[in-house]
């Protein structure tokens, strides 16, 4: 057992990289539509996209002290290169997830429940001037102590 794994935390974001590189991939690639897929080991391009998962808080409210529940925020945000269906791509990525995580919504059994509380859609401010669209999706996973 590595060191890693007694950490709840970055368990929490292997699996939702898991579900992204698994789950989510297969629904983008089932789709007729050709949509860059998700490749964490690449710095993204035309054909792949790598999103940053990141852990922002944890928080207990004195409910969730009494029943030993920890309640995490995620931010997962896909940076896309410029292109004219930039805008679909984001919808596809935001659909695709919560499809994904509909399915699995324990994320593999490392939580209680994960669930979507937010998705913002980052326009490019200046059009054609090589800056793409964006999306960030927000998560709260909650895990029994």
């Amino acid at each position: 057992m590595t060191i890693d794994s007694f950490f709840i935390e970055q368990r929490i974001i292997e699996a939702v990289k898991n579900l992204l590189n698994g789950c989510v991939n297969e629904i983008l690639t089932g789709w007729e539509y050709l949509i860059p897929v998700i490749d964490f080991g690449s710095f993204g391009s035309r054909y792949a996209v790598a999103p940053v998962v990141s852990l922002l808080s944890c928080e207990r409210t004195e409910k969730e002290r009494i029943i030993s529940l920890d309640a995490y925020s995620l931010s997962v945000t896909f940076t896309l290169f410029e292109h004219e269906d930039g805008e679909l791509f984001c919808y596809a990525y935001s659909t695709a997830f919560a499809k994904a995580l509909g399915e699995d919504v324990t994320l593999g059994g490392i939580a209680d429940r994960a669930v979507i509380t937010g998705k913002k859609y980052i326009a490019p401010k200046k059009p054609h001037c090589g800056e793409g669209w964006g999306l960030e999706l927000s998560l709260r996973v909650t895990v029994e102590q």
